[in-house]
């Protein structure tokens, strides 16, 4: 008899970016700018660091299951408690949803290109996982609507997409539901929904509300909670019954949900990290394209460098930690978080010298 199925056997698992810790230790300098993870630059949300210290104290009891966050999420989106979930983080969600309503038989119908948890785990449950290629770094969104079979049970959608930053329109959106039959699941990842959200043409999931849709969102990218794990998401009601049945019953942990209600009232915290994420996105695109590598247009808070990954290990030496994007399929791409001014200063400092003796090097 096996240990495990077939299909855990031959799983890849997820591969997580550098640590801080590993590539000081690694190269033994003192400065380390870490670029890879997407991870807010200006650090957590003052006010969520201040809630967690408070919460510390009562550690020692339960959590209460989420209800105080979906309470504080329902006020301020204006969205019934009934159609709300919390979890550890978004991805946390997504594996009750993979656990709540793939039977075997069934497939997940993505693009390639995007986000690589929902392949892992989409895969550690067994089912068939396609995709369709990427149309120009973007969704190809007519190409997974007619790719949809009787099998297909979900569709996932990241939208500002994770690793190329780019977005589908309202009127995209609009085109491809209209294919998409009522028995699929559509997955609207929307972890950069902040970054993304003042663009005109942005569709978000909210004014959408449709029964097929569930929709995903994150506290670890503009609120700076990478590192508590906490996410939220919003369906229709019966949608959400069956996930809380069966998500964890005392996820999130306590921390979690204090630091969360707390970051939901930081919004001048969330208006200065898209505010500095725009600026600073703007200025790496121009300096980027200047020094002959211009980058995916983004509406994330990374940029995707295509035919860049040769810059990674040597970044690395110098202590600049950025992104190859062989997990994600883009074996020719790096990622780079967009950070802090003078992060991004250290980064552009290096690649300038780098790009300087790479054109020394060359036959004359």
């Amino acid at each position: 008899m096996a240990l495990v199925p077939p299909y855990i056997a031959s799983l890849q698992p997820y591969v997580t970016g550098r640590s801080i810790d590993d590539v000081r230790r690694e190269t033994g300098l003192d400065r380390i700018v870490k670029l890879a993870s997407n991870e807010n630059p200006l650090g957590p949300s003052p006010l969520a660091v201040e809630a967690i210290a408070r919460a510390a104290h009562d550690c020692h009891r339960y959590p209460d299951g989420g209800v105080r966050l979906r309470e504080a999420l329902s006020r301020k989106f204006g969205v019934p408690l009934k159609n709300i979930t919390v979890g550890s983080g978004s991805e946390g969600i997504m594996q009750t949803i993979v656990r709540t309503f793939l039977l075997d038989g069934d497939e997940v119908l993505t693009s390639a290109g995007t986000f690589t948890g929902i392949r892992v785990l989409s895969e550690g449950r067994g089912v068939s996982f396609r995709t369709v290629p990427l149309d120009g770094w973007r969704f190809d969104l007519p190409g997974i609507a007619a790719s949809i079979t009787d099998r297909t049970k979900i569709v996932y959608l990241a939208n500002p997409n994770n690793p190329t930053g780019t977005m589908f329109t309202s009127a995209e959106f609009d085109e491809f539901y209209a294919q998409v039959p009522e028995r699929v699941l559509i997955i609207l990842d929307e972890a950069y929904f902040e970054y993304a959200a003042g663009h005109p043409d942005y569709p978000d999931s909210l004014r959408y509300r449709y029964d097929n849709a569930i929709t995903l969102r994150t506290f670890s990218k503009v609120h700076g909670l990478a590192g508590v794990r906490l996410g939220y998401g919003f369906a229709h009601e019966s949608l959400i019954s069956y996930l809380e049945r069966v998500r964890l019953p005392f996820e999130p942990s306590s921390l979690a949900v204090a630091a969360g209600v707390a970051a939901i009232e930081d919004e001048e915290f969330v208006t200065r990290s898209v505010e500095t994420n725009a600026r600073e996105r703007r200025r790496l695109t121009r300096e980027l394209s200047l020094l002959g590598y211009p980058p995916v247009p983004s509406e994330a808070n990374f940029l995707l460098i295509p035919d860049a990954a040769w810059l990674a290990p040597d970044l690395l030496k110098r202590g600049v930690i950025v992104r190859p994007m062989n997990s994600f399929g883009l074996p020719e791409c790096v990622r780079i978080t967009v950070g802090a001014p003078e992060e991004n200063e250290v980064l552009l400092e290096c690649l300038s010298r780098i790009l300087t003796t790479e054109s020394q090097l060359q036959p004359a």
